[in-house]
């Protein structure tokens, strides 16, 4: 079976790099006219993968508006998940998931073992005890063609100090945090012959300068792009905000086209879909 990283270098040449962000807010739900329960979040999240499919090629669920529904939130998100694998979308499951070795490979189990009712491409973790910690799920994830996405830059405004500070010890001495863990994925993806299957989130918001990140050391991964649409980056500036690296991004927009409702949201992903068109040789 191809790699992630290989399968996703297929879907950005066939389907494009616009991924559609399922984010069931309260407010979308009652704009959509669903009732904010399991029973709404599965139909919302059905009627996106319907929308999405033939319109881009990448979804990504926040996993966090399913799971306060509990048992029952879960079981409407396997069931979103179900449809989408049906649907020959690539799932990147935004889980967040970040802890001790031990207990990040349990959630690795949980989101990447083929068959599991969860199963996904790939996931969103926390470096925050280390990319060290995440050897176990990396692992797997290797194991299984899956991939995973590190937490580097994002687009919220509370993450820029902790994410610049400066670290003085180990062996990215000098250097931000968020810089640091671009480098220790760059070697876990050195041996790639294209896209490699580890990535890293920054944020479409995010100055690359600001942070120290080498765009050299992205060369061969996979960049998931929160930050557009509702928080102000736009899908047409791709090159200008990801410059030689513009191609390896994972462009997620989620409430901006989301807003359109069920009977416009395919419209407006490939309204969307279109404006990327020639930008980064989509």
């Amino acid at each position: 079976m191809p790699s992630f990283g290989q399968r996703l270098e297929g879907v950005f040449a066939a389907r494009g790099q616009l991924c559609l962000g399922i984010d069931p807010h309260e407010f979308l739900l009652e704009s959509w006219g669903l009732p904010d329960t399991a029973a709404g979040l599965r139909e919302f999240g059905l009627r996106c993968v319907d929308a999405a499919t033939g319109a881009v090629g990448i979804i990504k669920p926040q996993v966090a508006f399913f799971e306060r529904h509990g048992s029952a939130g879960y079981a409407a998100l396997e069931d979103v998940l179900a449809a989408a694998r049906a649907a020959e979308l690539l799932i990147i499951a935004d889980a967040k998931r970040g802890d001790v070795g031990s207990t990040v490979s349990a959630y690795g189990a949980a989101w990447l073992t083929p068959g599991s009712p969860l199963e996904v491409d790939a996931m969103t973790v926390s470096a925050y005890q280390g990319v060290g910690s995440l050897s176990g799920a990396l692992e797997l994830a290797k194991a299984g063609d899956k991939g995973m996405f590190v937490l580097a830059a994002t687009s919220n405004p509370e993450s820029v100090a902790p994410q610049n500070a400066v670290l003085d010890r180990g062996g990215s001495v000098g250097r931000t945090v968020a810089a640091s863990i671009v480098a220790e994925v760059h070697l876990l993806n050195s041996t790639a012959a294209g896209l490699g299957s580890t990535g890293v989130v920054i944020g479409a918001t995010v100055a690359f300068h600001d942070y120290g990140i080498r765009v050299g050391e992205l060369e061969s991964t996979p960049i998931l792009g929160p930050g557009f649409g509702e928080q102000g980056a736009q899908v047409s500036d791709l090159s200008v905000l990801y410059g030689a690296v513009c191609r390896n991004v994972v462009v997620n927009v989620s409430r901006s086209v989301l807003r359109a409702g069920p009977d416009g949201l395919r419209s407006e992903l490939t309204r969307q879909a279109g404006l990327l068109i020639g930008v980064a040789g989509s």
